[in-house]
């Protein structure tokens, strides 16, 4: 890494302008060193930007595979409660409580569905 938060590979303008200095300086019989240089660290740079993107997708890919097991657990353990809390509040007539125990059940499962196909 450079002072600016770079890497030494990556390439920028100061590159390109420290590439053709050098050329002036040398002169014309280096142009293929030169060049070859250069494309070598152009490959280094496109070789790692790949690389990152690719293990950016894997983490990806893995995250909303392992999403589908806490989905399904949480939707059994959502029915498991709503069970006991259903009865109570069927018994006691409580339909409002009862509706606002489903919307909250249904939200929390809603909720954890978006929040795993968000990533």
């Amino acid at each position: 890494m450079t002072r600016d938060g770079e890497r030494e590979d990556d390439l920028g303008h100061s590159d390109i302008e420290a590439a053709l200095a050098t050329r002036r300086e040398l002169g014309a019989r280096y142009d293929a060193e030169l060049v070859e240089g250069f494309a070598e660290r152009i490959e280094r740079a496109v070789e790692r930007r790949v690389a990152d993107q690719v293990a950016v997708q894997q983490r990806r890919t893995a995250a909303v595979a392992g999403a589908g097991g806490r989905q399904l657990a949480l939707g059994i353990l959502s029915l498991i409660a709503f069970i006991p809390i259903s009865i109570v509040l069927g018994v006691n007539g409580e339909l409002l409580a009862l509706l606002v125990t489903i919307a909250g059940i249904v939200g929390v499962n809603v909720a954890h569905a978006w929040q795993s196909r968000g990533r």
